[in-house]
């Protein structure tokens, strides 16, 4: 009996401990714990569980202290419910409001006849399962089908205007550059997500085009088969920055 007084206490704490540990799966590869798909494989695999784990003790509390007319335990009891309820929220979205699968590609290119190569960037970069080879026809058929607004820039820019505009765009946007060459007009750059901190590289192109220029990009994840359509919100980000 005098552990069911502190029901409500009990569930606040776990919930505090499971947002804490929720928290950390989503930072832990920016601090350097572990690379960033075993992150996201944690979160795959605990973030549901321990969401219904925190909202059915939570629920548990409240019910007891209601009972037992504890209006403090039942207040906590009712805060952690909430906390196990947000800690599922993507769960009930996806569920009521399934989202569109991505395709099973994870290299985009704004021109996939004559992509950008990489030429800095190689095998050998930190975590990378996925290679930079370009997949050929089938890969481009497939982008084409799934992301038909992915093209190429063109601007009234002269290309070395044009250059220097897309560097500090990709500065901008938080990119670590890991090769610039103006002459060449171009950059080679590895760009992370928010959330898990995947890795994904990233070159740019520009080219003289009449009297202005074009701007060509490519970006491609170290691991998935699928990048979720990150590369392809990449682009359009970077495009509509340049235009800004």
């Amino acid at each position: 009996m005098k552990l069911m007084r502190h029901t409500g206490k009990i569930a606040l704490l776990v919930a505090i401990i499971g947002v804490f540990a929720m928290g950390l799966v989503l930072i832990g590869a920016r601090l350097g714990l572990w690379e960033p798909i075993t992150g996201f494989g944690l979160y795959r695999t605990y973030f549901n569980p321990l969401g219904g784990i925190i909202l059915g003790l939570g629920l548990l509390a409240m019910i007891i202290h209601v009972l037992r007319k504890e209006r403090r335990g039942a207040i906590a009891g009712g805060v952690a419910a909430l906390i196990g309820l947000a800690c599922l929220a993507p769960l009930i979205a996806g569920t009521i409001n399934p989202q569109r699968r991505a395709p099973p590609i994870h290299d985009i290119s704004t021109d996939t006849t004559n992509p950008p190569a990489f030429e800095v960037l190689d095998e050998t970069r930190q975590g990378a399962r996925n290679t930079l080879e370009y997949g050929g026809p089938k890969l481009a058929e497939t982008q084409a089908a799934a992301y038909p607004d992915i093209a190429p820039l063109e601007t009234d820019l002269s290309a070395d205007a044009a250059y220097q505009r897309a560097l500090a765009v990709a500065l901008d946007m938080g990119w670590e550059i890991v090769a610039s060459d103006a002459e060449r007009r171009r950059i080679e750059a590895t760009a992370r997500t928010s959330v898990f901190y995947f890795a994904d590289d990233v070159v740019l192109v520009v080219t003289p085009q009449g009297v202005g220029s074009r701007v060509d990009m490519r970006g491609v994840s170290r691991v998935g088969r699928s990048d979720q359509g990150v590369n392809a919100a990449r682009i359009r980000a970077f495009q509509e920055r340049f235009g800004a």
